[in-house]
């Protein structure tokens, strides 16, 4: 292969066709929206209710914008949807060149661990790993056959390091880095590439930082995250997009913490002053 030296200056995703799971908002809308502006036909994969309207809403918007989109409204933490999203994306595309697994939720967490029920590991279980395992499979047999893909996984920093609130989370999202290393090396001489990345405080539906932080507050920014600033879903959608794309061609099995620094300046510490909150990962009054 000879390297253009123009390469990384154009489109990066001309010809590709690229899933997105919960990409009706948040860091899989701003990543619907960047891939399509770099040329890829992006699926939208979203569950029902109101999250679907957003599914449709963002697909339409890349539409409007010139790109192509389309929305599937399904559930990717059940194999006989995932099964069902595979079928109509190979029946119309004919293939899946990028798969980006993006669903993800944390749940309001019980006091501590030892209060926990199974019923609450299996939910956490269910949508922050089994849906990356049923999404893989589903279309990573194509990608060998035709050697040739793409796998980006949504973990997050509290995959990274130590998680106090809930010591199950952290598990899971560790398990999606620990599967994208280890899926890395096994299908890395199939032509599939398989990487991660780990967010923290970034705005998004789960944690809306702009309605959390007070204008009162946001001048502590700076002492929060070492970046100075919350992250937006454009900041971890540019980094899917380098790893999406053969920018990153000799890059695989590694998770980027995209996290504004938060991971290498600290982690979590024992909240003394807000009754209602054991843990605290940003010092206001700790």
């Amino acid at each position: 292969m000879t390297l253009d030296p123009k390469d990384g200056f154009g489109p990066l995703l001309c010809d590709h066709v690229a899933v997105i799971s919960a990409g009706g908002a948040g860091i899989g809308a701003a990543t619907a929206a960047l891939f399509a502006r770099h040329g890829a036909s992006v699926v939208v994969v979203d569950i029902d209710g109101d999250l679907a309207h957003q599914a449709s809403s963002a697909a339409n918007e890349v539409a409007t914008s010139g790109g192509t989109a389309s929305a599937i409204i399904a559930d990717v933490t059940k194999s006989e949807t995932v099964e069902r999203v595979a079928k109509d994306v190979l029946s119309h595309y004919g293939r899946c060149d990028i798969l980006i697994n993006n669903a993800g939720h944390s749940f309001v967490a019980p006091k501590d661990f030892s209060s926990s029920e199974p019923d609450h590991w299996d939910a956490l279980q269910k949508i922050n790993f089994e849906h990356i395992l049923l999404m893989t499979k589903a279309f990573l047999g194509q990608m060998i056959e035709r050697r040739y893909g793409a796998i980006v996984n949504v973990s997050s920093v509290e995959g990274l390091r130590g998680y106090p609130p809930d010591p199950v989370y952290g598990a899971y999202k560790a398990a999606v880095i620990q599967f994208t290393r280890s899926l890395a090396v096994q299908v890395g001489n199939d032509g599939v590439r398989v990487n991660a990345i780990g967010p923290d405080v970034t705005d998004s539906a789960q944690v809306p930082y702009q309605k959390l932080v007070t204008p009162a507050d946001e001048h502590l920014w700076p002492l929060w995250v070492p970046i100075g600033r919350m992250g937006y879903p454009i900041d971890q959608a540019r980094v899917i997009l380098f790893l999406a794309s053969e920018l990153s061609g000799f890059v695989t099995g590694q998770t980027i913490a995209t996290d504004g620094g938060t991971g290498s300046a600290g982690g979590w510490f024992r909240s003394l002053s807000k009754k209602n909150r054991l843990w605290t990962n940003r010092p206001i009054n700790p």
